[in-house]
C-alpha cells in the first residue's frame, strides 16, 4: 500500500536512516509498544536524507549531522569515532592508532558522499573522487589509496582484506534524530520518546491506558471516648485490689 493509498483508520510510521546507522533497537522498542502501527524502514544515502524528510517521503530519521534547522528538528544523539581503511599489509595496520600528518604522503579518497567536515581533507588528493563510499572501498582493496571515515562505515563495508585503525585528530561524525519541524505528529512524540529511553508510561510517550483507581478508603477513627481505669459501679476490676500490690478481698457476710 503506497502513502497515497493508506487510510487514516491505518496509520503507519516511516523511519529513514543513512548507511552506518543500525536502528533494531529502536524498531525492536516500537514494535513492541505500537504493534497496531507498523513501521517502515527506509534506507536513503547522507546526501539525500533530508530531501527524503522534507519531501515527506519519510516521518523522521537518523542522518548525519549538520542540521538546517530552519525547517527541521533534531536530536543529537551520539559521535562516532573516525578511522582510516588500509590494505591488511600497510603500514598503518601495524600501529593501534594514526594522525592526520602520518597520512601526510599517502593518497587519500575523498568520497562525493563523505559524511566529514573537513577544511582539508588529509594526504595527497585522487586524481578523482569515488562516487561512493563503496566505491572508494573497492579502490583502497586495489592498493590505490586510503579511505578516512566514521567507524561505523568502516564496519558496514568490511571486508577480509582490509582493516582500520582510529584517526586521532580527523573530524569526528555526529548522529542525530531529525523530522521536520512542522510535522511533529503524535508517532513523531512516540518515536523521540523510545529514542530518548522514556518508559511507556512516560508523559510525553504515548502511554497505555491507566487503571482506574478506587477512591481509597479513610482508615476508620477509633471511638472518641477515653479509656478510663475506674471500675464500673458494681462492677469488678479483674479481681484485684485497685491498689497495686493488694490481695483479693473477702466478700462481706451479710447480716
Amino acid at each position: 500500500m503506497t502513502g497515497s493509498e493508506a487510510s487514516p483508520s491505518f496509520p503507519s510510521f516511516r523511519l529513514a536512516y543513512v548507511p552506518g546507522v543500525t536502528p533494531t533497537k529502536w524498531v525492536r522498542i516500537w514494535n513492541e509498544r505500537l504493534p497496531d502501527i507498523p513501521l517502515t524502514l527506509l534506507q536513503v544515502s547522507a546526501t539525500e536524507a533530508f530531501g527524503v524528510l522534507r519531501d515527506g517521503g519519510a516521518d523522521a530519521g537518523f542522518v548525519r549531522l549538520p542540521v538546517d534547522d530552519t525547517d527541521l528538528s533534531a536530536i543529537p544523539l551520539y559521535t562516532e569515532t573516525t578511522v582510516v581503511v588500509v590494505p591488511k599489509d600497510h603500514v598503518v595496520a601495524a600501529v593501534e592508532e594514526v594522525t592526520t600528518e602520518d597520512l601526510a604522503d599517502e593518497v587519500v579518497l575523498h568520497p562525493l558522499d563523505d559524511t566529514l567536515d573537513w577544511e582539508r581533507p588529509p594526504g595527497e588528493p585522487a586524481f578523482e573522487r569515488p562516487a561512493t563510499t563503496a566505491d572508494a572501498i573497492e579502490l583502497v582493496a586495489a592498493g590505490i589509496g586510503l579511505l578516512v571515515v566514521p567507524q561505523s562505515l568502516a564496519r558496514l563495508h568490511h571486508r577480509k582484506d582490509l582493516t582500520y585503525r582510529p584517526v586521532t585528530d580527523a573530524p569526528e561524525s555526529r548522529v542525530a534524530l531529525s523530522w521536520p519541524q512542522d510535522a511533529t505528529t503524535d508517532m513523531v512524540e512516540d518515536f523521540i520518546g523510545i529514542v530518548r529511553g522514556r518508559t511507556v508510561n512516560s508523559s510525553r510517550g504515548r502511554a497505555k491506558p491507566a487503571e482506574e483507581k478506587k477512591p481509597q478508603q479513610k482508615p476508620k477513627r477509633p471511638g472518641t471516648g477515653k479509656p478510663t481505669s475506674r471500675t464500673p459501679r458494681g462492677g469488678s476490676s479483674g479481681g484485684r485490689n485497685a491498689k497495686s500490690g493488694g490481695r483479693p478481698g473477702k466478700p462481706r457476710r451479710r447480716s
